[in-house]
């Protein structure tokens, strides 16, 4: 659920104590998609942690500087008053737990941390308070920055460090899997250095998306990031093996600087996943080490049951021998697109951080008043076609098929209508998500001189405070793969498409993720992307 463990952005922020919490904006992706759900201001009361630590966070903790801004709420620096001791608390705010399954999520995201044991490659939660208006979860404090970050940075790059990031990755998975755990959604943004010592261990950090199973068990809830999903799990049925699937992912771009499954679209990521092709043609695989490409092959099988499990991963000669491997340099190319490929991610946070700073809270009136637009009999009842006139009035052009998904999902009592209850589960989505009004947002804060283009220059001011001495390689290639038609500057199409192709931006809301995978994995199965074995 977000990055709860990074640096503050000044030592002087970082140092105050905020004793009153800042009024937190909405984020305004979540979308209330499961049944029973009700405003979160009409459920005074909610209890989220089964035995939480207690409700006073205050009495244990000071609240510093802000780390980080998830799907839920803001994750703080926080010292323990007793002894100093830093830590970093995700404070997650109740108004935002819109439905029953989001409540779930937070709950069982706590279950899982204090069901792991005590790992030193998976971050800790030492304590879970719960007081009227958020759950704070106290969790270990990661301040040596992100995984390929630290690659970069060391200047000489090797497969032999390749193996050793990918051994604590697969370690990481093997214990998670020993203890009934499934991850599901491992990526290189889940995994910080503790410190920025160069011995420091890398550390798993966000569980939001875990969940516990039994041998045997199957799963069909499409819940992850694109360039990391496994083919399984856009067929709906798999089990722990994808954990195995996103680290041979991982370990394809260690070693190569680019996903193995690309595309510009959504839909194009998920054929590629489907194909299950992996490229070893492209620069540097000719020099790559044929055990390395065998290991690679053997983690991104499609077929889970012949898949390696992460006990073989860990036997593999590549990583069980990988001291006695040459160390082979990847070269200087790799350390770039690796660069190139963190600030990718980098400018896609900032949007998110923009749209969440500029966006504020649904009010109930608001919502009300385009209830009312929307009910032409005045039945207080929308049918599908009052629902569907009114978002076109709003300018949604959202497909019959998507709004009519929705629907069904708040029709709670299945009568073919919304009543106003009904309509407020949906309202977020139609006002935020249904048109490409957030993306705007981002891109006019990007668009500093209102050209209507993001130029070179604007970039770099845009990444300045996000990556140390941004060099014009890593710009230049930023704008040359958002920039589809050549001309030197990124559009407003060219920029949603950046946004919405192959990224995790939409687990922002893991509701609508879930309903968007479904509806893509039912597109296709209908295009015959799937197989016939599949359906």
């Amino acid at each position: 659920m977000g990055n709860c463990c990074a640096t503050p952005s000044t030592t002087e922020e970082s140092g105050k104590s905020r004793q009153k919490k800042p009024k937190q904006k909405a984020n305004p992706y979540n979308v209330a998609y499961n049944r029973g759900a009700a405003p979160a201001a009409a459920r005074p009361g909610l209890v989220v942690l089964r035995d939480p630590t207690g409700r006073d966070l205050g009495a244990q903790y000071e609240l510093g500087g802000e780390l980080g801004r998830g799907e839920f709420g803001v994750t703080y620096l926080c010292t323990e008053s007793a002894t100093g001791a830093r830590y970093a608390c995700k404070s997650i705010s109740k108004r935002k737990l819109r439905t029953p399954v989001d409540v779930e999520d937070v709950r069982r995201e706590v279950d899982i941390m204090r069901h792991m044991p005590p790992h030193p490659n998976i971050v800790s939660l030492r304590a879970a308070y719960e007081d009227e208006d958020a759950v704070h979860l106290v969790m270990e404090l990661c301040e040596g920055g992100e995984l390929f970050d630290r690659i970069v940075a060391r200047g000489h790059y090797t497969e032999r460090a390749a193996a050793a990031v990918t051994r604590t990755i697969v370690e990481v998975v093997q214990m998670c899997h020993r203890h009934g755990v499934m991850h599901r959604d491992l990526k290189p943004e889940n995994f910080l250095y503790a410190s920025k010592k160069e011995s420091s261990p890398l550390k798993a950090i966000d569980f939001g998306l875990s969940v516990f199973f039994r041998p045997g068990e199957r799963f069909t809830e499409i819940v992850g990031s694109p360039y990391y999903m496994a083919p399984e799990v856009l067929k709906r049925n798999y089990g722990p093996e994808v954990d195995v699937w996103s680290a041979g992912v991982i370990l394809y771009i260690l070693l190569c600087g680019v996903p193995p499954f690309w595309a510009e679209t959504e839909q194009g990521v998920a054929q590629a996943i489907i194909r299950s092709v992996v490229d070893f043609k492209r620069e540097p695989w000719p020099r790559v080490s044929e055990p390395a490409k065998d290991l690679v092959r053997r983690m991104l099988d499609p077929n889970p049951l012949t898949r390696f499990t992460a006990a073989q991963v860990l036997e593999h000669p590549w990583l069980h021998d990988s001291k006695k491997m040459p160390d082979i340099s990847l070269g200087d190319t790799v350390r770039a697109r690796l660069q190139q490929f963190a600030a990718m991610n980098k400018l896609k946070k900032k949007a998110l951080r923009v749209i969440a700073e500029h966006l504020s809270v649904e009010e109930v009136a608001d919502i009300k008043q385009m209830f009312e637009k929307m009910d032409v009999s005045k039945n207080g009842k929308l049918t599908f076609e009052e629902f569907k006139a009114g978002l076109r009035k709003l300018g949604n052009q959202m497909p019959d098929s998507d709004l009519q998904i929705m629907m069904d999902a708040a029709d709670i009592d299945k009568n073919g209508t919304l009543d106003y209850e009904e309509f407020v589960t949906v309202s977020v989505h139609v006002r935020k998500i249904g048109n490409d009004e957030h993306i705007q947002k981002a891109f006019t804060y990007f668009d500093r001189n209102k050209s209507g283009y993001i130029e070179i220059e604007e970039l770099r001011e845009a990444l300045a405070d996000e990556l140390e001495g941004t060099d014009e390689d890593i710009i230049n290639g930023i704008i040359r793969d958002v920039d589809t038609d050549k001309d030197g500057k990124i559009s407003y199409d060219e920029f949603a498409a950046m946004m919405k192709a192959g990224t995790d931006w939409r687990k922002a809301s893991r509701q609508y993720s879930r309903q968007r995978f479904s509806n893509l994995s039912l597109k296709l199965q209908k295009d015959g992307s799937l197989g016939a074995e599949t359906r």
